[in-house]
């Protein structure tokens, strides 16, 4: 039903053993190791984008979780509301959180399938998908210091002595790999543990899941290792310290990404500032104007009869005229218009 995924992975552990079997013995156990190691990386490395995306995605919904919360407070009685406003605030947003869990998802199906294609070498096997007889005998008869890549702990002492191996020497290679892989599960899911927003870590589902992933899934490789071959044992270890490395390059190259946008909208926030500041300082002080001096008033009628035969009349005098000397002033009575040299009366013997 799953030659689908059966087919090809057996068909990448067929080419690293061509490989590795042409450096090293075909029927070395650690040729078939590597074989095993570089099967996981090479997997990996095809997902390398999605599990870009998923990054992203995940830290797109650790930002818009306080919208979601507000959503779910707000439209919780009715589910169908509620779902129409998640859409639309994704599709505003643009993420989608299924497509953050496709790479997990794929995963799931390629260790199936590697766990099936391993089952498959069988002493006397006539095949195995795209191996034939001479290489179904030679992974069978592959071991790492006495353990056979094709068996588990927990099998009986007799189906262990028919592979031509113990359960001594699966235990002294199968611990260690159990251990190692525990502890590459651990600080696999730290790291991203550790990638969380304060606000998403003190959510309570969130705190629960966080203990689950840091370990719980490490137990895993403690309960269950026993009961794995020891080739799928290697995958879980590669596997692991290939998300460990991926997941330190991937937050790097992210993290200097969004340093270099907020730097970059520093710069033009603070060039904005400055212009819009510049400007103000134009238009806040402008350039005073003189103010042109207001028209004299018109004369009245009665001014104007009272004004003597070639005197201008009063409001209508010249602008250019000059203003009188300094010396010289008018004294009531005499005639308007008509000065009189007040020198005059400090010349001596004269009289007024």
């Amino acid at each position: 039903m799953l030659d689908f995924i059966y087919y090809p992975v057996s068909a990448i552990l067929w080419f690293w053993h061509e490989i590795f079997g042409f450096v090293l013995d075909p029927a070395s156990g650690y040729a078939w190791a590597l074989s095993v190691v570089f099967l996981v990386f090479t997997l990996r490395a095809l997902l390398f984008k999605p599990f870009v995306h998923q990054v992203r995605s995940m830290k797109k919904m650790q930002e818009f979780a306080p919208q979601v919360r507000s959503l779910q407070e707000k439209y919780g009685h009715d589910k169908q509301r509620l779902a129409q406003e998640m859409q639309k605030l994704q599709q505003e947003q643009g993420f989608n959180p299924i497509s953050g869990c496709l790479p997990m998802l794929v995963q799931v199906p390629v260790f199936i399938g590697l766990f099936h294609v391993l089952n498959g070498f069988r002493p006397g096997a006539e095949s195995n998908f795209v191996f034939g007889k001479e290489e179904v005998a030679s992974f069978v008869s592959a071991d790492l210091f006495g353990a056979k890549l094709s068996n588990t702990i927990s099998q009986t002492p007799e189906v262990l002595a028919a592979f031509g191996t113990d359960r001594t020497s699966m235990l002294i290679v199968g611990v260690p790999l159990m251990i190692a892989a525990a502890i590459a599960t651990h600080f696999t899911s730290r790291h991203s543990v550790q990638r969380q927003t304060a606000e998403a870590a003190q959510n309570p589902q969130t705190e629960i899941m966080n203990r689950m992933v840091l370990w719980v899934f490490p137990m895993f490789a403690i309960i269950g290792g026993p009961f794995l071959p020891l080739a799928i044992l290697l995958y879980w270890l590669a596997n692991n310290f290939w998300t460990l490395a991926q997941q330190r390059i991937v937050y790097t190259r992210i993290d200097r990404e969004e340093a270099e946008s907020a730097a970059a909208a520093t710069v033009i926030d603070g060039t904005a500032v400055t212009t819009t500041a510049s400007e103000a300082s134009t238009t806040a002080a402008p350039t005073p104007e003189i103010a042109p001096a207001p028209a004299p008033a018109p004369a009245s009628d009665a001014e104007r009869t009272t004004a003597e035969p070639g005197e201008p009349a009063r409001g209508e005098e010249a602008e250019d005229a000059s203003p009188a000397p300094a010396a010289t002033t008018d004294q009531p009575g005499d005639a308007p218009g008509v000065l009189e040299d007040r020198s005059r009366d400090n010349r001596p013997g004269e009289s007024r």
